[in-house]
């Protein structure tokens, strides 16, 4: 076989129903392209994939169905089969066959993870359409391992399913965010600029020869921006992701990448963050959680009773890593306790698609190879080539949407683990969000963070307990740390001319609410507004006819208020309105009415216009079909359609089987979700009696900010009283010895005048702030600048005698002024010299 250069190898991740986005892939690659292609998708293990013929029309490659053992070429496209846990290693496709009925869920986060310890620099990751967060642990692995990772960008053209390339971007580990046909150009000139940069003296293929002057300033830049010295990274690494960030700006080389960050902060951030990517696995820093197992997880159940709990923060805990490494270092320690105390972990994070997967706790096998096989045994469940997360201690976390700089703290937190989130904020949140985690944290309480972060600004907070491995203990100072303002004006994103309306506008506006609001009552099909759980929002006028309150716990959902005759057929119909985003309806349909007759109706479920920042929402319409009948009549109109009715029985038959498969499906997520809003439950009780706490301190903190206010107003009335007369008596000082003096600043414009200066130069008060040379004068000016300069510079007194243009000579002293201690300005007096004074 010919040996190939090193190339890159691309795994493209998508839904097997996302063959446009794959289209317009394959569309946009260069010939030659120079990289292989393996596509990965979600296929079903029972049936026969004709996605090879498919994507074959889209490229003139080489097209294959993986083998196992296969090696892979450059300008070939290979892929996946249904029914195998598909993998790379050492170059070579590696195929192991799942047994009958069992399917692997997430195949692209088991490749991309394969891929990245595999092939490291030249793995490639590109997210297209598809539904789930499948892929977004497959692009955290590659871009650690030093890879490319590109996601579909929404647009006429963006993917039929978004969730895949959102949960890709919400990681943050995504190179380039575009469209499926701009991917192959963005992944050669990647490919071509790793080759522009001479290699180094190490002869390291992924770094960049860098002259020492240069590398200097890097150093000095981010030490300056960030305030971290990288002079004693592994030169190396350094020189590797420098590389990285050359080729991912397109830039020309060290010399024009150190001109980019000579003027650009984001970028030196760029590059901070790049240097700081390690691999997120489980108990990343080993030696810092062994610091933490060792010295702070032992002291939290010191002293605590059985029924006492343990509370652990995990802000920004995206897809769980470390939420689960401290549940097990817990876990481990409460089994050498005769009788433990329960253990509480709130895990949060601002993206919801994040906390399903961390919800899950599925992870490639790959992705924990770090862990010991005892651990894997204790806590986890081998399923294929996915480990999950072990019950007992998936039990101990609680995930919950929370954003740490909007929303209140949680409280008497025993440890607070927030690794690796302070160097992605500025320093005004810095300075917001350490405060706060102070108030979170019970006296004495930890708190973990990340290896490059530090806490040096508030060291009156925190006293140091591991300063190498970044542990901290809070002090008993009393701080307290404000929560975020969560309310603001409704109007700010209004422009000033859209917030009134004429009078006539405003009344014809009225009448039209007036006149719509008429015929939706009398005219209107009764209608309700419902989200995406089902949840009713809104009901119209006569909603009332179609609604049967169900017995048990009280409920908003609108499937289980309907009228009996209706639930089954708005279940199905919402469940495939939201999976498909069009509008579905359903005829035939009858309910019993309260006066004995019986009302045919159609329902039609249709989603609403999307508004940005607001879920989604559906419309659903019941409209009467005919008019109502009473029983015997319908009785006997059956009779006489006793075979139509025979056969639309058949045919709803058969729909409600499908309904029953879909009702199962829908029942073992709606469990999930049941758990989920417990948790979220948790959480809100946990903010609100944290905010009833932080509102109590409030209240105290106000009445003694009051009480400090009133002294201070009656000492500053007093030091006003005071400077007043000050004022007056020096304003007659100046008028009675006829002294001609003027206060210049450093800049020489003018502060203060005494009347005789003013009638000499023509001043008047509004002119203070111009400069003195403006001003006419019996005698020449030009010497000032200088003089004044050599006065402030010198702070020793000159005098300079003038020839006035009226006959008479002047005497003109310059005095330096001097405010605490620092130059102010410079005085500036004038004396007329009699005729025998020389």
């Amino acid at each position: 076989m010919t040996a190939h250069k090193p190339f890159p190898i691309i795994g493209v991740g998508s839904s097997a129903g996302g063959i446009e986005a794959m289209r317009g892939f394959f569309a946009g690659l260069p010939r030659p392209f120079g990289a292989a292609v393996v596509v990965i998708t979600h296929l079903s293990p029972d049936r026969e994939s004709l996605l090879p013929e498919v994507l074959a029309r889209f490229t003139a490659m080489p097209m294959e169905v993986a083998a196992d053992g296969s090696a892979v070429q450059p300008d070939h496209v290979y892929v996946m089969p249904p029914g195998v846990v598909f993998g790379i290693r050492q170059g070579r496709l590696t195929l192991t066959q799942l047994e009958p009925g069992l399917r692997e869920p997430k195949p692209i986060d088991v490749f991309l993870t394969a891929l990245a310890l595999d092939q490291e620099e030249r793995a490639v990751a590109v997210i297209l359409s598809g539904g789930d967060s499948d892929g977004a642990i497959g692009v955290k692995a590659i871009k650690e391992h030093g890879g490319l990772t590109l996601a579909q960008a929404p647009g006429e053209n963006g993917p039929e399913t978004p969730d895949m390339p959102i949960s890709a971007l919400r990681t943050g580990y995504v190179d380039y965010h575009a469209s499926a046909e701009d991917m192959g150009a963005l992944i050669m000139t990647h490919s071509v600029g790793r080759g522009q940069p001479e290699p180094n003296s190490d002869d390291d293929p992924n770094g960049v020869e860098v002259a020492a002057g240069v590398l200097a300033e890097i150093h000095s830049i981010l030490r300056r921006q960030v305030g971290h010295d990288f002079s004693g990274y592994k030169p190396t690494t350094f020189r590797r992701r420098l590389a990285r960030r050359i080729t991912v700006g397109n830039h020309g080389g060290p010399d024009d990448y150190l001109e980019r960050l000579r003027t650009d902060a984001a970028e030196a951030a760029a590059l901070f963050r790049d240097l700081l990517i390690g691999v997120t696995k489980f108990f990343r820093d080993t030696e810092a959680f062994d610091a933490l197992s060792r010295l702070v997880i032992p002291k939290l159940f010191e002293g605590r009773a059985t029924e006492e709990t343990v509370r652990v923060w995990v802000p920004a805990c995206s897809t769980g890593e470390e939420v689960y490494s401290i549940a097990i270092l817990l876990m481990e320690h409460m089994v050498t306790l005769p009788a433990p105390p329960r253990v509480q972990i709130f895990a949060t994070d601002i993206d919801e698609r994040s906390l399903t997967v961390a919800r899950i706790g599925r992870y490639p096998r790959a992705y924990l190879d770090t862990i010991s096989p005892e651990r894997v045994a204790r806590h986890f469940v081998v399923e294929g080539e996915s480990l999950v997360i072990a019950k007992a201690v998936r039990d101990l976390c609680t995930f919950a949407p929370h954003s740490v700089l909007r929303d209140p703290p949680f409280s008497r937190l025993d440890l607070v683990s927030c690794r690796n989130l302070l160097i992605y904020l500025g320093l005004e949140a810095q300075e917001r969000m350490l405060p706060t985690l102070h108030y979170a944290l019970r006296p004495n309480g930890y708190l973990f963070i990340g290896m490059a972060e530090n806490v040096t600004r508030f060291e009156d907070l925190f006293a140091t307990v591991d300063k190498w491995h970044r542990i901290f203990q809070a002090t008993n100072t009393v701080l307290p740390a404000r929560l975020p303002v969560m309310n603001g004006d409704a109007w700010s994103n209004v422009p000033p001319g859209a917030r009134t309306k004429p009078q006539g506008a405003l009344a014809h506006a009225n009448l039209r609410h007036i006149v719509d609001a008429e015929v939706l009552a009398k005219f209107a099909p009764p209608h309700a507004v419902v989200t995406r759980v089902g949840e009713a929002v809104h009901y119209s006028a006569r909603i009332d006819t179609v609604l049967g309150v169900a017995p048990g716990q009280p409920t908003h959902e609108l499937a289980a208020l309907v009228a009996k005759g209706l639930r089954l057929e708005l279940r199905t119909a919402l469940r495939e309105a939201i999976e498909t985003n069009t509008v579905v309806a359903r005829t035939g349909l009858e309910i019993d009415l309260p006066n004995g007759l019986r009302q045919p109706l159609a329902l039609t479920v249709s989603p609403m216009a999307p508004r940005p920042g607001v879920e989604p929402l559906f419309l659903v319409v019941f409209t009467e079909t005919a008019p109502a009948a009473d029983r015997e009549a319908s009785a006997t109109q059956a009779e006489i359609g006793r075979d139509e009715t025979v056969r639309r029985l058949e045919r709803e038959l058969t729909l409600t089987r499908e309904r029953l498969q879909a009702i199962v499906e829908e029942y073992e997520t709606a469990l999930e979700e049941v758990k989920s809003s417990n948790e979220e439950l948790y959480s809100v009780n946990e903010e609100m009696q944290s905010g009833n706490e932080e509102l109590e301190a409030s209240k105290e903190e106000v009445q003694s900010i009051n009480e400090e206010l009133h002294t201070v107003n009656g000492e500053l009335s007093s030091k006003i009283q005071a400077l007043d007369r000050l004022t007056a008596e020096q304003a007659a000082l100046f008028a009675s010895t006829e002294i001609t003096s003027v206060f210049l600043d450093t800049e020489l414009r003018i502060r203060t005048i005494t009347d005789a200066a003013a009638r000499i130069f023509g001043i008047q008060i509004r002119d203070r702030g111009r400069l003195l040379s403006n001003f006419a004068a019996p005698f020449s000016l030009s010497w000032l600048s200088e003089d004044a300069r050599a006065v402030m510079s010198d702070g020793s007194m000159m005098d300079r005698l003038l020839d006035g243009t009226d006959g008479h000579r002047y005497r003109a002293r310059l005095t330096p002024s001097r405010i605490d201690g620092e130059m102010s300005g410079v005085i500036v007096s004038f004396v007329r010299v009699a005729d025998n004074e020389g």
